[in-house]
Order: C-alpha cells, then structure tokens, then sequence
C-alpha cells in the first residue's frame, strides 16, 4: 500500500500554529472505540511498515495508531468519492494479488 509523501504533512489542519497552540488529531476508524475523540498530536513516523499517528492520551502517555485512522492523513479519494460503495481500494486488491501469487508459488514448492 503506498504511503502518503511527507510533504503533505506540512500542509495539513491540525499542524501547530504560527503561535504555537497545541495541534490536535482526531480519530476518525468508524469502529475504533475512540472514534471522534481528539488528542494532543505529537508526530507521525514510519514505523512497523506503516505511517502512525503519535498523540497525547488523557493521562498524557504517548499513543501510537495508525495513522490513517486519523485526521492526520487526508482521506483517500477512492474511498471518499465511492461513499461507502465501495469495500476495497485497487492499490489494496493489486497488493493482495501479488501476495497470493507468493504465496501460491511457495504452496508448489512445498
């Protein structure tokens, strides 16, 4: 699945202000239990393969989710302009192709 380029970062909403309050991030996975609930946001790094959102929980530890889960990346297209039609991304099937085709391959070498 490809990864959002840094660039768009530094052009999003909730990055820190030229006065420096405190930038927010909001969980936005539909069945995540803290969907729509906003924490302080920290950073987003690369890690474990995927782009993840570092924020501030209640009691002030550091939190990590992915960060597509969270406002932190701009929606994907596909799946704002589908409404909900539409399950999967092509990005996501061609990749789940290419992994059976591996895994098929491994299947007849066994």
């Amino acid at each position: 699945v490809p990864l959002s380029p840094p660039w768009l970062w530094s052009r999003l909403s909730n990055a820190p202000g030229a006065l420096g309050q405190p930038s927010f991030l909001r969980i936005t996975h539909p069945f995540h239990p803290l969907f729509g609930r906003e924490y302080e946001f920290v950073i987003c790094r690369l890690n474990w393969g995927e782009e993840r959102a570092y924020y501030r929980d209640e009691e002030g530890n550091l939190v990590c989710i992915p960060a597509h889960w969270t406002n932190v990346i701009p929606p994907d297209p596909v799946v704002e302009l589908s409404g909900g039609r539409s399950w999967f991304r092509v990005a996501d099937l061609l990749a789940l192709v290419k992994l059976l085709r591996t895994l098929e391959i491994e299947e007849e070498g066994a």
